[in-house]
């Protein structure tokens, strides 16, 4: 099979992976981050499908639940969001206090799971794959504030083998593909490979991989599904090189004048053209011209020249 038969991994967790014959593809995804295995039982909530390329169009989400209650939000975020990090925190903690009711005990609390891929670069940093929790250091000694082991078996039970100091707190995993650039030698960069390039090497091992290279063929989509899927990759294209154009725009204007009115001008006039380039597409669906009005902003007579 050619590489190019895979569908992208955004539309797949969009479409395919909420799939129960398909949750194999998402724990292999699972176990090469937390180095154990994960069961999926079950799809808790998600974003509904998008109708139009403006509908949440740099977002998806899925929540999943494990044989262990644990509960997983997983996120792939397209675009440049300037409040990524204040997103993902309200996400944990509102599944956090969705998932236990008034007057429960604490000790019924979920364990969250927050992944990440990002097709953006946020922050500084040289990694690819970063992971944060929660720790408690000490202020004079430097040293880690560890929970007892026997208060570990009281609160979560033995069976739970696999768990680490101060577990009850949200993990955080942020996956930053742009910064990949290895040759993909162990599970991770072999899955970092198939997020970035769509790429899935015949002799991958990585858990999930083989399964998603068999499950996750374009040739196994009917005619519809694949013009929608073929619609959303120009989709993207025709956003990045909006947002690169406005971005380039701007901050040449800037620069010569020496002033911040050029980026503005440059940002305003990107995010016109992106109106437009979506206008463009919905009109070419048979959408009505009153609905891409609300949708975009446009004229009526600007969409009708279109």
């Amino acid at each position: 099979m050619k590489d190019s038969d895979i569908v992208r991994f955004d539309w797949a967790i969009k479409r395919l992976l909420r799939d129960k014959a398909n949750f194999g593809i998402l724990e292999g995804l699972f176990k090469v981050l937390l180095n154990h295995d994960i069961k999926i039982m079950e799809v808790l909530e998600s974003e509904s499908n998008q109708q139009f390329i403006t509908d949440k169009f740099n977002r998806v989400d899925m929540m999943v639940k494990d044989e262990n209650e644990e509960i997983f939000i997983i996120e792939v975020q397209l675009s440049r969001d300037l409040y990524f990090m204040q997103r993902i925190l309200y996400g944990t903690s509102k599944a956090i206090t969705e998932h236990i009711s008034l007057g429960e005990s604490y000790k019924n609390m979920k364990k969250i799971y927050s992944i990440n891929i990002l097709y953006f670069d946020l922050g500084l940093g040289k990694d690819f794959l970063y992971h944060g929790q929660t720790v408690f250091r000490g202020v004079f000694q430097d040293d880690i504030l560890n929970v007892r082991k026997r208060e570990r078996e009281f609160i979560e039970g033995e069976e739970r083998v696999h768990l680490v100091k101060n577990d009850v707190f949200p993990e955080y995993y942020l996956i930053r593909v742009n910064q990949f650039n290895d040759v993909a030698k162990t599970p991770i960069e072999e899955w970092m490979s198939f997020l970035k390039n769509g790429v899935i090497a015949q002799d991958a091992t990585a858990p999930g991989l083989q399964e998603a290279r068999e499950k996750l063929r374009i040739s196994n989509m009917n005619e519809t599904e694949r013009k929608e899927y073929f619609a959303h990759v120009d989709a993207i294209m025709t956003q990045n090189d909006t947002i690169e154009n406005y971005k380039s725009e701007g901050r040449t204007e800037g620069f010569i004048e020496g002033r911040m009115e050029g980026f503005s001008e440059g940002l305003a006039e990107g995010e016109r053209k992106e109106k437009i380039s979506n206008a463009k597409y919905m009109k070419k669906l048979g959408i009505p011209v009153d609905f891409i009005q609300k949708v975009t902003g446009l004229s009526e007579n600007e969409i009708e020249e279109l």
